[in-house]
């Protein structure tokens, strides 16, 4: 009787099995990777940037700048204005006779050609003052030329760029009362030329004496003939440097009628090489008159 209520209670007794399930969890390890090639690609990019930027013209340079410079509405607008004129009038200008401002032929903004000889000379002085700032720093990275630094003037004139070599006291850049190059002299042109002939700006070379009366051999021979023969000979030390003679425009002996310090005429200053690298007008000028 007990042993049949056994059974009876192991019959009625539920038997729960759990069963547990194992999910497995795809890991993904390739992420990374996509982050990472779109980083390099925005590296390499960045650089292409920069590359293009050290080695394109400056005005290029120039018109890319004043496309960012034109308003995001213009553009939107087909373009109405010309950033190069103010006038609150679409195409008009100051002068009505339409020698400045803009025209519209069609559907495109024309540029006047005062407008134009503006823009031209605005790339012009950017150029110039670029190869100013490479000449400076030629200067100052070269241990050779940072010693006659005090000596290298360089500044931007209304004929172009002027590079000035000096006279010091002590340190003179010819033998006395000659033509021939003091080695240092010679080394300073040497380098200047190499830079010179990377430009396609014409050059201009004038000497300069003191107003001491020349002293040296030979009847009719003064300061006028000696400043010349120093200026050319500079010219033939740049182009050993590298610059192409056909540069040249125009080689000068101004002796000491243009003095670099007027309050003393003696003064060694005023002894010097003058080198323009010329701006267009004064190119032009040079090639039509002769001077």
């Amino acid at each position: 009787m007990y042993g049949s209520k056994l059974k009876t209670k192991a019959a009625k007794r539920r038997v729960i099995v759990k069963r547990v399930r194992v999910v497995e969890r795809v890991r993904v390890l390739g992420t990374w990777k996509i982050a990472y090639a779109d980083f390099v690609t925005a590296l390499m990019a960045f650089f292409l940037m920069l590359w293009l930027i050290s080695t394109s013209p400056v005005a290029d340079l120039l018109v890319i700048s004043k496309y960012f410079q034109t308003p995001l509405m213009v553009v939107l607008n087909g373009g109405q204005r010309n950033v190069i004129n103010n006038s609150t009038i679409p195409g008009a200008g100051d002068d009505l006779t339409k020698q400045s401002g803009q025209t519209r032929a069609g559907d495109r903004l024309v540029m006047t050609e005062q407008d134009a000889k503006k823009l031209l000379h605005q790339q012009e002085i950017a150029h110039l003052q670029q190869l100013k700032h490479q000449l400076e720093t030629l200067v100052e990275a070269d241990p050779k030329l940072s010693k006659y630094k005090n000596q290298l003037l360089i500044d931007l004139t209304t004929e172009g760029l002027r590079i000035q070599i000096i006279d010091d006291q002590n340190r003179p850049m010819f033998e006395v009362g000659s033509a021939t190059l003091q080695p240092y002299t010679a080394e300073i042109l040497l380098a200047i030329g190499k830079t010179l002939n990377r430009i396609q700006n014409n050059i201009g070379l004038s000497g300069h004496t003191d107003a001491s009366h020349y002293r040296g051999i030979g009847v009719g021979y003064t300061n006028w003939e000696l400043s010349l023969d120093r200026a050319n000979a500079s010219r033939r030390e740049l182009a050993i440097g590298g610059m192409d003679d056909g540069k040249v425009l125009r080689v000068v002996g101004l002796a000491s009628s243009v003095l670099f310090n007027p309050q003393d005429p003696l003064d060694a200053h005023n002894r010097r090489i003058s080198i323009i690298v010329m701006n267009e007008e004064t190119a032009k000028a040079a090639r039509e008159t002769g001077e």
